[in-house]
């Protein structure tokens, strides 16, 4: 199992989260549990528009967490809200087993297909987008 699940690439990816920490004036925070494992993370941004101009997070989770968050982190500035939205439903449909068509800012969720046989850690594999998602959302409702 855990060959299957936590491939290389995973694994290589839970080194490389970027924009950790806090933002001096975010406008818009999210915070985000998966209860099955306790993986937590809170976001914090900031958008011109319609563009995430600034972005920061932390993030306590397990590698597959760790590894979308990184994803998320590495591509989230100067993407768009629908882009973000559009990443999250994509991920989403990979790990039911459906057709994803991620944007192509993060065609890097791809590598995580491997968590579909595992529903346990579908939660905490979402955790850094919905929270983005969330933000987001919290912030064109005001």
């Amino acid at each position: 199992m855990i060959d299957e699940l936590y491939s290389r690439e995973i694994l290589r990816r839970t080194t490389q989260l970027q924009h950790v920490g806090h933002l001096a004036n975010p406008q818009a925070t999210a915070d985000k549990v998966a209860k099955l494992c306790g993986s937590t993370i809170h976001v914090e941004l900031n958008m011109d528009g319609d563009v995430i101009t600034d972005f920061a997070q932390q993030v306590q989770a397990c590698a597959l967490g760790q590894a979308s968050a990184a994803i998320l982190s590495q591509h989230v500035v100067g993407a768009t809200a629908g882009e973000v939205l559009a990443a999250r439903d994509a991920l989403r449909d990979l790990l039911k087993g459906e057709t994803a068509d991620f944007p192509e800012r993060f065609t890097d969720l791809q590598i995580l297909s491997s968590v579909r046989d595992y529903p346990a850690r579908h939660a905490s594999t979402l955790l850094a987008f919905e929270a983005a998602s969330a933000a987001i959302s919290s912030l064109k409702q005001s």
